[in-house]
């Protein structure tokens, strides 16, 4: 008995220390708009209501404390902004190359409300699929179905953008500079759709393109991955010679190889894999570099017979050591498939916690948005009170440019109940959030973040603590784009309520 309750605070200990949040750590959504999944509910509705909906799904998340909304703005050739590369998306306007009726600038929107909302945006781009179905008659003519034709395959019920074509991977490389250029986006994201999901009887027709530009002795296999390799190449040069804080981020189907045809593979048996059916080499992109995260999509249950989310967690944790990793969950799973793991409601926790107790995994994307959306209490609750009480600062970019961040000047510093205002000035050319922490000694915690809405020398907020956090000592830091951080700042109270300032000397 004495060894037994010897043992019991060593356990809580360590339970305890599982449990703790990192200060950093990524907490993603994806809002997928194909098939208006999540966002708009429908293409007929009025502006209004598109915003009130993504608004909403920002507000749920912002509660959460998630700190990156990955947004679907390409998902079949088209477009969720104005550009003269694609057509406006029917899924945003009801008819594919029509703007959207009152909605001026919705990508400038999306942006800015995310960022209000203290989250990153990443913008969400389909790089090859040209369309969702054989249905050509409604799609603009502006698009590259018919501006193009020689660009396109047709493969089972949908065509594709040739991959091995170099014009169609210079066409993309322009889409993802004009974005970068002209938007404020903190990342590009791809999902794991290059070449596609093989279908039984069906060849994806690239042999001429293949006879013209495969090296002496390549295989068409190792042909379709190099034209990947290609563009994965291409866009991060392109990225990052834009604007080199923007990042990169792809999101590749879960099983790069099964262990029975490579011994470096898991140990799964998926009917299908990254490597060997979409010719993607997640492994050698983070090897060479050219990605600042990825996001396996391991949509299985932990201990799922053929692929489970533990074994894949754990191989893509020892397999990609040199990136930033965070595991994609299958939250659309809940009380929605016929594996009766997910009918319970602490198969999502158990895979966070799971994935943090990994030395290389840094944070969790969800699929997709609506999936949490009004149901499932428990999963949030859990969410809310086991991992993501408090906010978290984003990982940044692999390419981190150090500089020294001035500290901000605080002009204004005003408490009222539980709502918190301030207006500070700051010096720094690109910075990007204000965070504001409670302090005790050397320790302190994040408590709300506030994002830049532009470069100006001057920025005002409110936010609202929660009340047992008002009465804190509370501090301040600025955070340039690439994860720079500003000393802090202190937040003086005295009993008057009057509240002072401390500036820096």
């Amino acid at each position: 008995m004495r060894k037994i309750l010897y043992f019991i605070p060593l356990i809580l200990l360590l339970s305890c220390a599982v449990s703790k949040a990192p200060k950093e750590e990524f907490r993603g959504v994806w809002i997928a708009t194909v098939a208006n999944i999540d966002w708009p509910k429908n293409p007929e509705d009025d502006v209004e209501k598109k915003k009130k909906d993504f608004i909403a799904i920002l507000d749920f998340y912002k509660k959460l404390n998630f700190n990156a909304a990955i947004v679907q703005v390409r998902t079949a050739g088209d477009a969720f902004y104005q550009t003269d590369l694609a057509p406006w998306s029917k899924y945003l306007s009801g008819k594919e190359g029509e703007a959207p009726k009152g909605f001026d600038h919705p990508f400038k929107w999306m942006i800015e409300e995310t960022h209000k909302h203290g989250m990153e945006f990443h913008a969400w781009l389909n790089p090859y699929r040209a369309t969702v179905n054989l249905d050509t008659t409604v799609l603009a003519e502006t698009h590259d179905f018919y501006q193009h034709p020689n660009w396109m395959v047709k493969y089972g019920q949908k065509y594709y953008y040739n991959p091995g074509l170099p014009e169609v991977r210079n066409k993309f490389n322009q889409i993802v500079k004009e974005l970068v250029s002209n938007h404020e986006v903190d990342a590009i994201h791809f999902d794991d759709y290059f070449y596609p999901y093989k279908v039984d009887g069906e060849v994806f027709e690239d042999a001429t393109t293949f006879s013209q530009y495969a090296l002496p002795n390549q295989t068409l296999d190792d042909w379709r991955r190099s034209n990947v390799d290609s563009l994965v190449k291409m866009i991060h040069k392109t990225i990052k010679t834009t604007k080199p804080w923007v990042q990169f981020g792809i999101s590749p189907f879960g099983v790069w190889k099964n262990r029975s045809t490579d011994p470096k593979g898991s140990d799964t048996q998926a009917g299908q894999t990254t490597y060997e059916d979409l010719y993607a080499d997640p492994l050698l992109w983070v090897q060479k570099g050219w990605l600042d995260y990825l996001a396996p999509q391991v949509y299985w249950s932990m201990d799922f017979p053929v692929a489970s989310h533990k074994k894949i967690t754990s191989w893509w944790n020892n397999a990609t050591p040199n990136t930033n990793l965070y595991i994609g969950n299958g939250a659309y799973k809940i009380k929605n498939n016929s594996d009766k793991s997910w009918d319970k409601s602490n198969e999502i926790p158990k895979q966070l916690k799971f994935s943090r107790n990994l030395e290389h995994v840094n944070g969790n994307i969800f699929f997709s948005a609506k999936s949490l959306i009004g149901k499932h209490e428990k999963v949030n609750q859990k969410l809310k009170l086991k991992f993501y009480r408090f906010p978290a600062k984003n990982p940044g970019p692999l390419n981190k440019v150090k500089r020294n961040i001035p500290s901000p000047y605080i002009e204004f510093f005003q408490i009222q109940k539980e709502n918190i205002g301030l207006c500070l000035s700051h010096s720094d050319s690109i910075p990007r959030f204000i965070n504001l922490y409670k302090t005790q000694g050397k320790s302190r915690q994040l408590l709300a973040k506030e994002y830049f809405a532009e470069n100006k020398g001057q920025h005002c907020f409110w936010t609202e603590l929660a009340p047992k956090h008002v009465k804190k000592n509370l501090a301040i830091t600025i955070m340039d784009v690439y994860g720079n951080e500003s000393d802090m700042q202190t937040l003086i109270q005295n009993n008057t309520n009057e509240n002072q300032l401390k500036h820096p000397k």
